[in-house]
């Protein structure tokens, strides 16, 4: 054998090891994993979002919380995530979603929320009709206190899979001793979604934002409230914005302003709505319905909730706000009808679907019927306009004597 084939065996002879050493080298470096995340799904709306991620056996994750965002980590020991990027695009609650390996033998799941929020559960549950096990993640909007609560519970505690105790569910409030009373004032309609109109041009959602800046301006002088909007500007806000906004600001009272139209052109006059799963009669309900489509005349999907999370928040409602609203909407009446013109039965409920802040008292003000001329007239007046809206703040100041909170 020649010189030069002697040279080329050797070189053949330590490329052919090098690359079984190379090879060894990242089969000894690369991760063995003990189960796989093969799915990754998310449901719900900008209140309130379920995050569902299957895996092949039974997790043991361990989560924790950090802010500057707000986030929600999730740690799974010995998991690979083989998630669908398409999956993890931003809806609802959610901004964000992303996920990698911290080191060999961990994977983590980072969920970044648009605002503050608590964790309403976080569970492993089998499932029922395939192999293998589901970790289940109920994120809820809430006020920045009560995420800064669940960071303080967490540096002293361990953060687990187990259900949170419900007293704690929902970012609920035990009390405002000592805290001024919120209230969130919602002008209806904005943006693309402009509202009803009047005979003569009037647009529901300029009255709604000029009347909603007005009795803003009006507490804010009074010096004893803090006082937020929805918006303040022409721009438009899904229904479950509105109710995130007021439960971001802690809201003790949530009032809706709105000035309809109606098919029988005689009918005027303000009314009072709260939120109830049946209808008071079939005018209250119709109004329900054209309001809760807002959202898809803006050309956006609304996803439904499912029937579990639906029921939570209904006995919610029921249990902990639905009493105050009804308090507070009986002061609203009983103050405007010494002022401005009420409906008869003015005070009426349906299912509005922007009411439905599980633990903020809440009204839809229907100031008057723009499809009645002298209504129309009233709401462009800025006198009449200054009454409706000092007999709102004199229920205000009623309602929140009565609950403690005027500090």
């Amino acid at each position: 054998m020649s010189s030069a084939d002697e040279h080329r065996s050797m070189w053949r002879a330590l490329a052919a090891a090098a690359f079984l050493a190379l090879v060894l080298l990242l089969t000894a470096r690369a991760p063995s994993f003990a189960l796989e995340a093969h799915d990754f799904k998310m449901a719900g709306d900008e209140a309130r979002m379920r995050v569902v991620v299957n895996f092949d056996s039974e997790p043991e994750p361990r989560w924790f919380l950090l802010r500057a965002p707000h986030r929600l980590v999730i740690d799974v020991p010995g998991a690979r995530l083989a998630i669908n990027p398409g999956d993890l695009k931003a809806r609802g609650l959610v901004g964000n979603v992303r996920y990698g390996q911290v080191d060999a033998k961990t994977s983590r799941l980072i969920i970044e929320a648009k605002g503050p929020f608590v964790v309403d559960r976080l569970d492993i549950l089998p499932n029922e009709s395939s192999r293998g096990f589901r970790l289940v993640a109920d994120l809820v909007a809430a006020s920045q206190r009560a995420f800064d609560d669940a960071l303080s519970v967490q540096a002293q505690t361990t953060a687990s899979t187990q259900v949170t105790p419900k007293s704690e569910r929902l970012g609920l409030r035990t009390g405002r001793d000592g805290q001024r009373f919120t209230i969130v004032i919602d002008p209806g309609h904005g943006g693309i979604d402009g509202g009803a109109a009047g005979p003569s041009g009037t647009v529901e959602k300029d009255i709604t934002l000029t009347f909603a800046t007005e009795l803003r301006d009006r507490l804010r002088a009074d010096g004893r409230y803090n006082v937020f909007m929805t918006r303040e500007k022409d721009e438009f806000l899904r229904l479950d914005d509105r109710v995130r906004i007021a439960r971001e600001h802690e809201a003790d009272l949530f009032i809706s302003i709105h000035a309809d139209t109606i098919r029988l052109k005689k009918i005027r006059g303000a009314t009072v709505y709260t939120v109830s799963e049946k209808a008071s009669d079939a005018e209250a309900q119709a109004l329900a319905d054209r309001e809760n489509l807002s959202d898809q005349l803006a050309g956006i999907v609304v996803e439904e909730e499912n029937h579990e999370v639906a029921d939570i928040l209904v006995d919610l409602i029921k249990r902990e706000t639905h009493s105050f609203s009804m308090r507070f909407a009986r002061s609203l009446v009983g103050e405007l009808s010494s002022t401005v013109g009420l409906i008869n039965n003015p005070h009426r409920f349906a299912g509005f679907k922007v009411l439905k802040a599980p633990d903020v008292p809440s009204v839809l003000l229907e100031l008057g019927y723009l499809s009645n001329a002298k209504d129309e007239e009233q709401l462009k007046s800025a006198e009449w306009r200054g009454k409706a809206a000092g007999s709102i703040s004199k229920a205000i100041e009623m309602f929140a004597t009565s609950t403690g909170g005027d500090g």
